[in-house]
């Protein structure tokens, strides 16, 4: 008698995995994944680039089953593939980049309790299922329904990490500023995801410093050699300012509007001995608050660094759960 396949050898011969075991899709599964979106099955949510492949409330669910997702984290895996397919987020260019680039999902609002999303200690690292999984259920549904598969079209020289999960939450409890998405136009009571075409964290250190200026001229100055210290005008990127240096920020009296604008002004590239600032404007470091409360750290989050094909931070407000 010949024994059944397994269904992870199965899949990953049909190269639908990201070659970490998946969760079979089974009828029963993928049926309540799409209870759970309140949605019908067959509706589109989005042509996914590259090949525009259709997709529907049901094949998303399916890559949510498969990257472990519980059906209730549906409204959130749904609201990041509309997201990427946003034409902002630039998805064809991020797709085909030679550059390391991930979709980075940062996640605000109730729903982070709700779905105990990780905000805090650990917050890029495992051990969250909600942060682990949406970020993977996203990454299969660029791969299998949009076509961006490593080696074939996907053709980073080094990728990440982050292409396989790539997921947090703003720490907004420990924040001393407005969250994210209320700058963004949002509710403080909506849940929104935001994506952003990023490289790995570069983590600054400032464990001495106890003024809002010298941190925040560390950070910068850490901040010069992104792409490379000759890189100038580049657009979206992620600044995630931890909890004590965030702290110590604001007990000095500088919003983040203020933080922001010193980190722009003080982050110089230098183009054939000529100082320019690194970013095109102010508005592109998007300044986040996140990590545990040890720990006097920040990090850079690289966005995509060329400047005549940006991609640019996208938030997309998530379905109520019910």
């Amino acid at each position: 008698m010949s024994a059944e396949p397994d269904p992870f050898e199965v899949l990953y011969a049909r190269g639908v995995t990201d070659g970490l075991p998946v969760v079979p899709p089974t009828a029963t599964r993928v049926a309540a994944a799409v209870e759970a979106s309140r949605r019908q099955g067959d509706e589109l949510v989005a042509l996914v680039a590259p090949r525009l492949g259709r997709a529907t409330v049901e094949k998303i669910a399916i890559n949510a089953v498969m990257a472990g997702c519980r059906p209730e984290y549906m409204p959130v895996v749904i609201a990041g593939v509309e997201a990427i397919c946003d034409p902002a987020f630039a998805l064809v260019g991020v797709s085909g980049t030679t550059d390391a680039v991930a979709p980075l999902l940062i996640v605000n609002g109730p729903v982070r309790k709700a779905l105990d999303v990780n905000s805090s200690t650990g917050v890029f690292g495992p051990g969250w299922r909600a942060n682990a999984t949406i970020g993977r259920a996203v990454r299969l549904i660029w791969q299998n329904i949009g076509g961006a598969t490593p080696g074939g079209i996907s053709m980073s020289t080094f990728s990440q990490t982050g292409r396989y999960s790539y997921c947090i939450g703003e720490n907004e409890e420990e924040s001393p500023w407005e969250p994210l998405h209320v700058e963004h136009g949002f509710g403080a009571l909506e849940s929104t995801v935001a994506a952003i075409a990023a490289e790995a964290p570069q983590v600054v250190a400032n464990t001495r410093s106890r003024t809002a200026r010298e941190i925040l001229a560390t950070i910068a100055r850490s901040g010069i050699v992104i792409a490379s210290d000759a890189h100038a005008g580049l657009g979206d990127t992620v600044l995630i300012i931890g909890p004590e240096h965030a702290r110590t920020i604001a007990a000095d009296g500088w919003s983040k509007a203020d933080a922001r604008q010193f980190v722009w002004e003080q982050t110089q590239a230098d183009t054939g001995g000529h100082g320019v600032t690194k970013f095109r404007e102010p508005g592109n470091v998007k300044i986040v608050v996140a990590g545990g409360t040890a720990g006097r750290f920040s990090a850079w989050i690289p966005g995509w660094p060329f400047p005549d094909s940006p991609s640019s931070l996208v938030l997309k407000r998530i379905a109520d759960l019910g």
